[in-house]
C-alpha cells in the first residue's frame, strides 16, 4: 500500500463512467485517466460509451477536419 496515495474526493451528485471496471460510479471513485465525466445524472454516466461513439462520427464527418481539398492536397 502506497503511503502518499492522492484520493480524489468527489462532490455528491456526481456521476462517473469508469472506463477499466466497465461500471457507473458516484464520485471519482478511479483515476481520471480511466473514466468519463463527470455527469449530472445516473443515467448520463449509464450512456457515457454511446454518447462517445456518437461523439466521434460527428467529428470524423465533421468537414472541418477534412478540409484538405481546401489546400490542394487532394488524395
Amino acid at each position: 500500500m502506497a503511503l502518499f496515495k492522492k484520493r480524489t474526493v468527489g462532490k455528491p451528485g456526481e456521476w462517473y463512467y469508469c472506463l477499466e471496471h466497465k461500471k457507473v460510479e458516484e464520485g471519482p471513485d478511479c483515476p481520471g485517466k480511466d473514466r468519463f465525466g463527470p455527469y449530472a445524472t445516473r443515467a448520463e454516466a449509464e450512456h457515457a460509451m454511446e454518447t462517445a461513439r456518437e461523439r466521434n462520427l460527428e467529428w470524423e464527418n465533421d468537414p472541418k477536419w477534412h478540409d484538405s481539398a481546401s489546400r490542394g492536397d487532394e488524395e
